[in-house]
């Protein structure tokens, strides 16, 4: 009668078929492309999700890899720990230079409270914000700019879109070559999102500066994911509401839901 499923079930119209006296589906999420929703919508059953508690927390995620990615961090992290900062390599003018977020332009693809909270944490480090959405909301502060200006501006890019047919790839080889010599691109939207081959010949080359991603086209995402090899881009294990306070709340909101 009630289903509460996770992002990682799929809830398709077999599954929905199968449960003759479903009245309700509640995710402990705030993506629903795992959920059938025209097959619920036949059958007039609700579904809830978990908007708003992890949208502070998603932006956390997103800023700390976009400084992670600019500033080289995992690259320094390994680094050290791989015994190359050595004596004659104590200090180096050009050694594991990143880039300054200070003064640099912010391109946010989709406004939505998760990109509205990654834009409030960019004015703090003195960041211009430029936005593109596909409803064309205006948010006082940030320029609202065509996805094209965005892409041709952008120091660092931001995805913060939900996953639809309209959106899917919507980063694609054609966006990507685009995209400002140099920049710098952060997905913790949805994998399926962006091209993600075409990402990694950008990164491989050197025409993107790196890449900051916890979302893939496939989950767990397979060790043979030419992204994997590439040390300008730093990864997460889709972990973009990964606080402890954070997922208690979206589990309580399920349950009420």
């Amino acid at each position: 009668q009630g289903l509460l499923c996770l992002l990682t079930d799929r809830v398709d119209s077999k599954l929905i078929e199968s449960c003759p006296d479903l009245r309700a589906v509640a995710s402990c999420s705030v993506g629903l492309d795992h959920v059938d929703i025209p097959a619920l919508t036949a059958r007039k059953i609700p579904l809830g999700y978990t908007p708003g508690v992890l949208v502070e927390t998603t932006a956390d995620l997103a800023f700390a890899l976009l400084i992670s990615a600019a500033r080289r961090i995992v690259e320094a992290d390994r680094f050290v720990r791989d015994g190359h900062w050595t004596p004659a390599r104590k200090w180096e003018p050009d050694m594991l230079v990143g880039r300054d977020l200070s003064g640099a332009t912010l391109g946010i693809v989709g406004l939505g409270e998760i990109g509205q909270a990654v834009a409030r944490r960019a004015r703090g480090f003195g960041m211009r914000i430029i936005s593109w959405t596909r409803s064309g909301r205006a948010v006082e502060g940030i320029e609202a700019v065509s996805l094209d200006t965005l892409l041709v501006e952008s120091d660092f890019v931001s995805l913060h879109v939900a996953l639809t047919p309209d959106t899917r790839n919507l980063i694609d080889h054609a966006a990507i070559r685009r995209m400002k010599p140099g920049a710098v691109l952060v997905n913790t939207a949805r994998g399926g999102i962006v091209d993600e081959t075409a990402l990694a010949v950008a990164l491989q080359e050197g025409r993107l500066a790196a890449a900051g991603l916890d979302v893939f086209e496939r989950e767990p995402v397979p060790l043979n994911n030419p992204l994997l090899a590439l040390s300008n881009v730093v990864v997460a294990p889709h972990i973009g509401s990964a606080s402890v306070a954070t997922r208690t709340k979206m589990a309580d909101l399920s349950v009420d839901n």
